[in-house]
């Protein structure tokens, strides 16, 4: 397969970036004693506060639902969350006391370092990044549907 070629940048290029990201992910949740989904559910909590939907979890994190409950029922057996029932069958997952010791010290820091990349960027970066991203997205989703996928 040959990849476009488009004034200097390509999809190899985003992919080789994109993978490069993830992997600095992949490396902080480890270095914390994390699964990949752990790290990624604890980061969206975070994200809310000290408690989130189950619903936004799963919307937020990119793993699927049957991955994320797997690691909901293992944090929950550690101590870190309680899953409590919410407006009708919905559930939300509130961190227990050790939940927000180990945010405080795992995704939560990982939420500071990008305040901080982003804060070093100027008002005008940090807009171009957002709606570029955001025109991909779009147009991502888009062309997937049209091929079916």
């Amino acid at each position: 397969m040959i990849c476009c070629d488009m004034d200097g940048t390509n999809v190899k290029g985003y992919s080789y970036l994109t993978s490069k990201i993830d992997s600095i992910y992949h490396e902080a949740a480890w270095k914390c004693g994390l699964s990949d989904s752990a790290m990624r559910i604890l980061y969206v909590i975070c994200l809310h506060g000290e408690e989130c939907r189950l619903s936004e979890i799963i919307l937020l994190s990119g793993i699927s639902k049957q991955t994320a409950n797997s690691a909901l029922r293992k944090l929950e057996n550690e101590g870190v969350l309680d899953l409590e029932p919410d407006r009708g069958r919905a559930k939300k997952v509130v961190l227990t006391e050790k939940g927000k010791r180990l945010a405080e010290n795992t995704a939560l820091k990982i939420l500071q370092i990008e305040n901080r990349v982003f804060g070093s960027w100027t008002k005008e970066e940090r807009e171009q990044y957002f709606l570029l991203t955001q025109k991909y997205l779009s147009s991502f989703k888009e062309k997937m549907e049209e091929a079916g996928l």
